[in-house]
């Protein structure tokens, strides 16, 4: 399984905070104002395997790859979302959801050949008006994939990571409160 985190360099300690967690994964530094082409970047790298994308401004469950491989093993045909902070996380639980509503990208899994797809559908399917106006977006990018092929995608509760209380830095001016509605044994060192 590839381990895919991007990141940026002013965010040097949470990197080394997954280094010291995951250190096999693979680390993509880009410069900020670069958010699309720095997941184009990873997707291409990924090609066409099974991978796990990840930001790096997270916090990390305890035993973190056993869970999250788990998980994959009962869905490895379809995308996970490993991170959610909606109100059903607390009414319903893990649960499939349509693709349009794709959402965040703190950490989600692309089954074998997805990583490809979602590159070719940016250059060859996503409308250019959206390329514009979601220059930073690509979970949005992710959800008109999903909806352009009528998928739905898997939520896993409780969610294996939690976003880290930071400001943004694609959008200094979205709120530092978007962490996860149910999120456990998280490890803080």
């Amino acid at each position: 399984m590839r381990y895919i985190i991007r990141g940026v360099s002013q965010r040097q300690e949470c990197v080394d905070y997954l280094k010291t967690h995951l250190p096999n994964a693979e680390y993509l530094i880009d410069t900020p104002g670069n958010a699309m082409s720095g997941f184009l970047h990873a997707l291409s790298i990924s090609g066409t395997d099974p991978s796990i994308h990840m930001e790096e401004d997270i916090w990390l469950t305890n035993d973190f790859e056993n869970k999250i491989e788990s998980v994959i093993s009962k869905h490895k045909s379809e995308v996970i979302q490993f991170f959610s902070m909606r109100k059903a996380d607390i009414d319903i639980g893990s649960r499939y959801e349509p693709g349009r509503t794709f959402l965040m990208n703190q950490c989600f899994y692309l089954p074998k050949e997805y990583s490809k797809l979602i590159y070719n559908y940016y250059f060859n399917g996503w409308d250019d008006e959206r390329k514009i106006r979601y220059k930073t977006g690509y979970d949005i990018l992710i959800a008109d994939f999903l909806k352009s092929r009528k998928e739905k995608y898997y939520i896993s509760i409780p969610s294996l990571v939690d976003h880290r209380r930071l400001k943004s830095i694609i959008n200094p001016k979205r709120n530092i409160g978007r962490q996860a509605k149910v999120f456990l044994d998280g490890i803080y060192e």
